[in-house]
């Protein structure tokens, strides 16, 4: 469990036994039976500090409790033509598994607009993901393997990158920071493909201010990645963009479904969340209108890291105006 010592884990746990019964019941739904390894997830986005690890695992079960997380895979995003645009623009989805049983997420950074619905469809869609990688997923591959499956793959495409497309960076750190503070660790790796210029420029700025641990995680790889990836993934695994070198990841590729909801992955998340809502809430009709979550306040790195990139962006564009751009997020209620 790396730097984590097993004192820690115990000390931990013990200090987890005496939350209240509220917190006990969400706390089941985070750690799905693997205890021992999500304390020492916590542990390990506190450097291993027990009683800083305490309060940010009972932050997050407040957080849990207060915004009904538990309840979040029984609130389908209707009508199904909402659900389409925020897949289309939204675009993210899971391709398959490495040979480790990890579930491979293909995360398209530099077409993803986040245009086509309010700030908290998109955190709601990515909430929900979240939980059904936890809730679903992991426990499933854990007992395909029969050992604890915890974390997961994400590979990251930055084709068609632009200034413009970094005008979502609010949104963007929102959901990085939700990531950060409720779900930690998740992620084994991220595998960072089709970089253009752009990326290169604003790596240069951001590694350095990223935490060691999370420098660590990130692999930037050259052209598509596809030879580093097939290393530890069969190729029926591997990102449509990642399948061919130079293809890039067109909107239009015929594997472009990872994304899309007509994708299996995403006609099983779906449809899962319809059923837990009629499951929940049989006789009430469902509902159009997000779920609303509380949008966190960045911490201080995130921050430095917006600010950072902002810069480096009004450099890069040397001052045509996309930094109004950057702080004009909308926030609709709907």
């Amino acid at each position: 469990m790396g730097i984590v010592s097993q004192e820690a884990i115990l000390e931990l746990q013990a200090l987890m036994d005496s939350v209240d019964e509220s917190l006990s019941r969400t706390f089941q739904n985070v750690n799905q039976g693997f205890r021992a390894e999500t304390l020492a997830r916590f542990l390990k986005a506190r450097d291993g500090n027990v009683a800083k690890a305490h309060k940010m695992l009972v932050d997050c079960l407040h957080w849990r409790v207060q915004n009904n997380i538990d309840e979040i895979l029984a609130k389908p995003i209707v009508p199904t033509e909402l659900y389409r645009a925020v897949r289309d623009s939204q675009l993210i989805g899971m391709s398959g598994y490495s040979r480790e049983g990890l579930p491979v997420f293909a995360i398209g950074v530099g077409l993803s607009t986040l245009d086509k619905a309010s700030v908290h469809y998109y955190v709601q869609s990515h909430i929900q993901i979240n939980e059904y990688r936890d809730r679903v997923i992991l426990p499933s591959a854990s007992k395909k393997h029969g050992r604890p499956i915890t974390t997961c793959i994400k590979v990251l495409d930055m084709t068609g990158l632009k200034l413009s497309a970094l005008s979502q960076i609010k949104l963007m750190t929102i959901i990085s920071t939700i990531d950060d503070l409720n779900y930690p660790e998740k992620t084994n790796t991220y595998y960072v493909v089709n970089t253009p210029y752009i990326f290169s420029a604003c790596w240069k700025v951001v590694k350095p201010l990223l935490q060691e641990r999370t420098r660590k995680k990130i692999q930037v790889l050259p052209g598509c990645g596809r030879d580093e990836l097939l290393k530890i993934m069969d190729i029926e695994s591997l990102p449509h963009f990642c399948r061919k070198e130079g293809s890039g990841s067109s909107r239009h590729s015929e594997n472009r479904s990872c994304y899309s909801l007509d994708h299996p992955f995403h006609q099983q998340l779906y449809n899962y969340i319809k059923q837990q809502s009629l499951t929940t809430e049989p006789s009430r009709p469902i509902k159009q209108g997000s779920f609303h979550v509380d949008l966190p306040e960045p911490a201080a790195e995130g921050t430095e890291i917006a600010r950072t990139l902002e810069s480096e962006l009004q450099k890069i564009d040397k001052g045509n105006g996309l930094s109004k751009s950057i702080s004009g997020i909308k926030i609709d209620d709907d």
